[in-house]
């Protein structure tokens, strides 16, 4: 065990001792590291002004991502590079061809939103290849600017962008020097973090700690510390089991470690489903997919979460582990009520088994929002449905939003399985709708507008797959 954390700041080793646990990067940066050029927003992952760029060191390399320092935790930094606007410029003054750009092409007005676009553009800048428009403009939808400058700032990117990243050697090897191979283990005023560094050990500490709350991303637990202020004794953290990150693929499975994050998953996902890959984009920033993982959106079981609905509806299951003993059931199976699942103390996921898709089925999903990126779901429909010689052989559905769990639609399955996939028959089962839930009024819709979002989302799948649709979607390549 080690009560240290150990992180390179920049280039710089540093080890810090008797920190909260819950401490975030960004209070750390502008309240101790004494760095303010990251910048406080809404702290809650949102805005982008506080992002900066963590470095792992992978056998590829070493592996930069832009994320938001308000809502992770310090001791997340253990073992990993930290790099803010201010380890940008050179030693002798002179800047980074993203900031470069950024001053060419005019694109700071007021300035605070500034940092945390130039942190996104570095990362980009680090990636392979040459982005395209698109590219950019997805690597950015993570930061706002209330200037409205966007323009200048995406021709900054095209113009900084797809250049050939340093060498990065001596980081890797400096990181290699860093890990004790130690599991973190913190003590700090009444509060406990520890990080298993295997799914085995995982299992371990929770028998030892089963009320422990988890913690992977950080991307929902740390707003619990940031807007709710809530104290959380003990936390047991994903990130530093690697084994529990694996994404695996066969013929038949998609293996998705608990601890996988969306953008780690997004390629595989969207090889597959390329429906449920432009979910993925836009469920999150690029900050928001580079920690927020699959296993903990279901784990959370929110009844608004974007994955569930999917991945019900694809008929993926759960592998639930406590201690040595594991059991595997249908994820719709797994929530018992509002914000309530069938884990017992001690227990936690630690798969995702999804079933690779096949040449006979088609996919969609939808999520239904008030913005385009980066915003909860009014409601989230997915379907799949199997269509031999006009007739519905097989069809599985999932939504969220409209009830207290995310659920299958049971009677509109039942009102289309082998019929004719018409629009009589859809018709019919749009009506089934109505009797499978009972939406509420919220600050995202009314009820009314969810019953018919759910009709026309169904409606809206027959007029891309039925006999007479012409090809608009995306298809699986056969």
């Amino acid at each position: 065990m080690r009560d240290t954390i150990r992180f390179l700041l920049g280039d710089q080793p540093q080890e810090l001792r008797q920190v909260s646990p819950t401490l975030t990067v960004l209070e750390y940066l502008r309240t101790q590291a004494r760095l303010t050029g990251t910048k406080e927003g809404c702290a809650e992952g949102d805005c982008g002004a506080c992002t900066v760029v963590l470095g792992e060191a992978t056998p590829q390399g070493l592996h930069q991502r832009a994320v938001n320092a308000c809502i992770i935790f310090v001791p997340a930094l253990d073992g990993k590079q930290l790099l803010t606007v201010e380890h940008l410029r050179q030693p002798d003054g002179v800047l980074h061809p993203v900031q470069r750009a950024m001053v060419d092409r005019h694109a700071s007005q007021c300035g605070f939103c500034t940092p945390g676009f130039v942190m996104s553009l570095y990362a980009l800048h680090q990636a392979e290849g040459a982005p395209d428009r698109a590219a950019v403009n997805d690597a950015l939808a993570g930061n706002l600017c209330r200037c409205t400058g966007y323009r200048p700032i995406v021709d900054a990117a095209l113009d900084s962008c797809g250049m050939p990243a340093p060498d990065s050697t001596a980081t890797v090897a400096a990181l290699g020097r860093l890990d004790t191979a130690e599991t973190l283990h913190l003590i700090h005023a009444g509060q406990i973090y520890v990080a298993p560094r295997s799914t085995a050990e995982l299992a371990e500490t929770l028998l030892q700690y089963p009320d422990a709350e988890l913690v992977a991303g950080g991307t929902d637990v740390g707003l619990w510390v940031t807007k709710q202020h809530r104290d959380l004794p003990v936390l047991v953290a994903l990130d530093a089991a690697a084994d529990l990150a694996l994404i695996d693929e066969t013929p038949e499975t998609i293996r998705i470690g608990a601890g996988a994050t969306y953008e780690d998953a997004l390629a595989v996902l969207d090889g597959h489903y390329p429906d449920l890959g432009l979910m993925i984009r836009r469920l999150g920033s690029r900050q928001i997919r580079n920690r927020g993982t699959i296993g903990g959106n279901i784990g959370n079981a929110s009844p608004i979460g974007d994955m569930p609905p999917a991945l019900i509806a694809l008929g993926a299951t759960v592998v639930l582990r406590r201690g040595t003993q594991r059991r595997v059931m249908p994820l719709e199976d797994f929530f018992t009520g509002y914000r309530r699942t069938v884990l017992t103390p001690g227990e936690f996921i630690e798969r995702i088994d999804v079933p690779a898709a096949t040449t006979d089925a088609v996919f969609r999903c939808f999520k239904v929002a008030k913005r385009f990126d980066q915003d909860i779901s009014a409601v989230c429909g997915a379907f799949r449905l199997v269509l031999t010689g006009g007739i519905v052989r097989d069809v599985r559905t999932g939504f969220g939003g409209v009830a207290a769990t995310p659920a299958r639609a049971r009677k509109a399955e039942t009102a289309l399985l082998g019929q004719p996939w018409t629009e009589a028959t859809v018709r019919a089962a749009m009506a089934a709708l109505d009797a499978d839930f009972t939406p509420i009024s919220d600050m995202r819709a009314s009820a009314s507008y969810r019953r018919s979002v759910l009709r026309n989302l169904l409606y809206k799948v027959f007029l891309e797959t039925g006999a007479d649709a012409p090809r608009t979607r995306l298809e699986v390549p056969a």
